[in-house]
C-alpha cells in the first residue's frame, strides 16, 4: 500500500509552521515542493561542478556537461522521446510554448490560416497563438468545454478545416483538473494535415506520458511542478518538425560557424538552447524524474484520486459551496466558491489558519469567463497531501464561512 507518511520524510518543508499551526500545502498545481535528493542534488552541482557547460575542456565543466546530457537522456526515457535530440530544455513550460508558436509560427504559419484552441488552456498555451496569430495574419478558433469541465470535441469537425495549421490542447487543466481525451483530438488535427502541441504541465505529474504512444507533435512542461527546480522546462517535438524550424533565441551555445557572411547553427537539441543553460536545474530536474520513477506510478495515482475524490466529498457538503469540472477521470485539482465569500477573503482565512491554496484566475481567463466569475480558490493536491489535511481545508473552509457571511 502507498505509504504517504514515508513519502511526507522526504519532503522536509512538510514540516514547517505558517502563523504558529502546521503547513497544509495545498498548492502544488502552482509548484509542487522538493524532495531532499533534489535538494541534496542541486546544492551538490553548485558546491562541487559549478563550471559551464559544453564550452571548457577542464574537468568541472566536463563533468557538469556529462551530468546535463545524463539527464536530458533520463527525460527522454520518462516521456517515451525517440530519441535524445528531441527534448529541449527551456526556462521552463512558457519558454517551451513561445518556441514552438514563435519558431514554428514563423516559418509555417501564413495568412488565412487558422489554430485551433481549447477554452480550458492556461495563458501559456493561448497568448503565443494569439500573438503569432496576429503576426502572420491568421485566426484563431476556440474549442469549448462544457460546464461539468468535458472539452467538446464533437465540436471537432466544425472547427477543423484544411486551413488549419495547429491545435494547442492541455493535457490536463490546471483549473478543472480535467483530463480530455486527446486521441480523437490528435487524429483529427493529423486527418486535416495540422499539428498538435500538448501543454503537459499537470499531466505528465498525474498520469505521466509517452509522447510516442500519444502521437501529439510537441510536448511541454516544467520542472518545478514535478517535483523538481524552478527555470527548467522541457520541449519534445518530433525531430523533423525540429530540424525544420528556425531559432527562437539566438547567441552562444546554439551556433556551429559565425561569421559577418553568416551564420550556421548547432544540431539538435543545440539550436533552441541559446546562452548559458541552467544546467543545474536540468540536472536537478533528472534528479526528480528518478525520484518519481522510484515510485509505483499506479499507487501513487491511485492514491491521489482517492484524495481527490474525498475532498470532493467532504468538501460538497458545504452549504453553497460549488466545485468546478466534475468530469470523473479528472487530476486531483479541486477549484471552488463559496456563495456570499470572495475567495480572496477565502484564501487569507485560510492561510491564517496555515492552509496555503491558490485564489484568482489562475492565470485561465477563459474558464473563469465561462462560469462567469472573477476567481476562484484551488486546491491542488499531490501524492504527499493527506486525509487529514484535506479535513483542516474542509473545517478552514467552515471557519471562513461563518466569519464572512
Amino acid at each position: 500500500m502507498f505509504d504517504v507518511d514515508k513519502i511526507r520524510r522526504d519532503f522536509p518543508i512538510l514540516a514547517s509552521e505558517v502563523n504558529g499551526r502546521p503547513l497544509v500545502y495545498l498548492d502544488s498545481g502552482a509548484t509542487a515542493q522538493k524532495p531532499e535528493c533534489v535538494l541534496r542534488c542541486v546544492d551538490e552541482m553548485y558546491r562541487t561542478l559549478n563550471a559551464n557547460i559544453h564550452r571548457g575542456v577542464h574537468f568541472m565543466a566536463e563533468q557538469a556537461t556529462e551530468r546535463y546530457e545524463q539527464a536530458r537522456e533520463t527525460v527522454r526515457a520518462f516521456i517515451g522521446a525517440a530519441a535524445r535530440e528531441e527534448v529541449v530544455f527551456t526556462a521552463g513550460a512558457t519558454a517551451s510554448l513561445n518556441t514552438v508558436a514563435y519558431a514554428w509560427g514563423e516559418r509555417f504559419l501564413h495568412e488565412g490560416d487558422n489554430i485551433v484552441v481549447s477554452e480550458m488552456e492556461h495563458h501559456s498555451n493561448l497568448v503565443p497563438w494569439q500573438f503569432v496569430a496576429e503576426r502572420k495574419g491568421a485566426t484563431l478558433r476556440m474549442l469549448p468545454f462544457d460546464d461539468e469541465g468535458r472539452l467538446m470535441t464533437e465540436r471537432l469537425d466544425d472547427l477543423i478545416d484544411s486551413r488549419t495549421r495547429m491545435v494547442a490542447v492541455t493535457q490536463a487543466s490546471n483549473t478543472l483538473g480535467t483530463r480530455p481525451d486527446l486521441r480523437p483530438v490528435i487524429e483529427r488535427a493529423h486527418a486535416a494535415g495540422a499539428l498538435v502541441t500538448v501543454d503537459g504541465c499537470q499531466g505528465i505529474v498525474h498520469g505521466g506520458v509517452d509522447v510516442g504512444a500519444l502521437g501529439c507533435d510537441f510536448y511541454a512542461f516544467s520542472g518545478h511542478k514535478l517535483y523538481g527546480p524552478t527555470g527548467i522546462g522541457v520541449l519534445y517535438g518530433r525531430r523533423e518538425l525540429l530540424e525544420a524550424m528556425p531559432p527562437f533565441l539566438c547567441g552562444g551555445d546554439m551556433v556551429d560557424r559565425v561569421s559577418f557572411a553568416g551564420t550556421t547553427y548547432a544540431p539538435l537539441p543545440l539550436k533552441f538552447e541559446a546562452g548559458t543553460a541552467n544546467f543545474v536545474g536540468a540536472v536537478g530536474l533528472g534528479e526528480a524524474v528518478r525520484y518519481v520513477q522510484s515510485l509505483d506510478a499506479a499507487e501513487v495515482e491511485a492514491y491521489e484520486r482517492s484524495l481527490a475524490d474525498y475532498a470532493a466529498g467532504v468538501l460538497g457538503e458545504i452549504e453553497g459551496l460549488r466545485i468546478y469540472g466534475t468530469t470523473e477521470d479528472k487530476s486531483p485539482i479541486i477549484s471552488f466558491n463559496v456563495e456570499g465569500v470572495h475567495h480572496y477573503d477565502m484564501g487569507m482565512i485560510l492561510d491564517k489558519l496555515g492552509i496555503a491554496v491558490r485564489t484568482g484566475h489562475h492565470c485561465a481567463e477563459p474558464v473563469m469567463d465561462h462560469y462567469g466569475v472573477t476567481g476562484m480558490c484551488r486546491a491542488s493536491l499531490a501524492m504527499y497531501n493527506t486525509r487529514a489535511e484535506i479535513d483542516a481545508l474542509a473545517a478552514g473552509v467552515r471557519r471562513a464561512v461563518r466569519m464572512l457571511r
